[in-house]
């Protein structure tokens, strides 16, 4: 499915870096991508992943396996060396769509794994790649910023190119609003020039776009603990998400096709429990 997972090259004095993978279900098609800008993929030494779920780092084995040297945020090196355990809790979610949908996630050998401190940096060419420790999608996601842009892996949202309706990236177990509105308002003092979503493409329009997820992130969290103090069911509460995003989204012009593409990449349900969740733990 074109346009929701995105994958960047860095390219600087000959050398090449990637950020993000993708799941291994769609590393074919990235290798393709990445032959088709008329590159060599076996001198691509550096691979960053802002975070191990299994969109944005899936296919980060099998890079480590070819030699090249992938960067992450602390909390998420052990995952990438033996991922059995994501794999198992990613498996019981999606049970027999689990292949088809995400392929495997091979490890990564322990040595072609390096941990980044938030601030620590790593020198591409001309460039350097910086890690900003972000968390409230994940406790183990990094922005990466090079010079005035940012990706930002899910702690910007989600948003289909050419749309304006922003999707709050929130599955479950780690989201966290007051963290994640701290990590937001960090890029927003930044002042970056743009934005590359991994879902999806070039924002151009940072400061608007990071005011908007900022208000989208608190609006969320604030329907769900309403709904929860209201004593709604689970099922209740998944079904008033939908609806309030749906409605959103076809306020925003978003069309049919475009809002079922969303639901494949960042469900409402998944989210509604994300946030619920959150919810939960707060009042325990």
């Amino acid at each position: 499915m074109p346009g929701l997972i995105a994958a960047y090259v860095i390219e600087s004095e000959g050398e090449l870096a990637l950020i993000e993978t993708g799941p291994g279900s769609t590393l074919e098609t990235l290798r393709a991508g990445i032959r088709g800008l008329g590159l060599d993929e076996t001198k691509i030494r550096h691979v960053f992943v802002t975070h191990i779920h299994l969109d944005h780092a899936g296919a980060a084995g099998w890079w480590a396996q070819q030699g090249a040297q992938v960067y992450c945020h602390p909390k998420a090196a052990q995952h990438l060396i033996n991922p059995s355990r994501l794999m198992d809790s990613a498996r019981q979610v999606y049970a027999e769509k689990m292949d088809v949908l995400w392929g495997d996630m091979l490890p990564a050998p322990a040595e072609r794994v390096t941990a980044l401190q938030d601030g620590e940096s790593l020198r591409l060419g001309a460039v350097n790649v910086t890690a900003w420790d972000t968390p409230g999608h994940a406790r183990h996601h990094h922005a990466f910023v090079i010079g005035d842009v940012c990706f930002t892996g899910d702690v910007a949202g989600m948003r289909l190119a050419g749309t304006n309706y922003l999707s709050v990236t929130a599955a479950p177990p780690q989201f966290e609003p007051k963290a994640y509105v701290a990590s937001v308002d960090r890029l927003a003092a930044a002042d970056f020039q743009k934005l590359y979503l991994t879902h999806f493409g070039e924002v151009s329009d940072v400061a608007a776009h990071l005011a908007t997820y900022r208000q989208r992130i608190q609006e969320v969290h604030e329907a769900v603990l309403r709904d929860q103090q209201a004593g709604l069911s689970n099922d209740d509460i998944r079904a008033a998400y939908h609806d309030r995003e749906y409605a959103l989204a076809r306020c925003l012009s978003i069309s049919e096709v475009e809002w079922q593409s969303l639901e494949r990449s960042n469900s409402s349900t998944m989210c509604a429990d994300g946030v619920l969740l959150s919810v939960r733990k707060e009042s325990s």
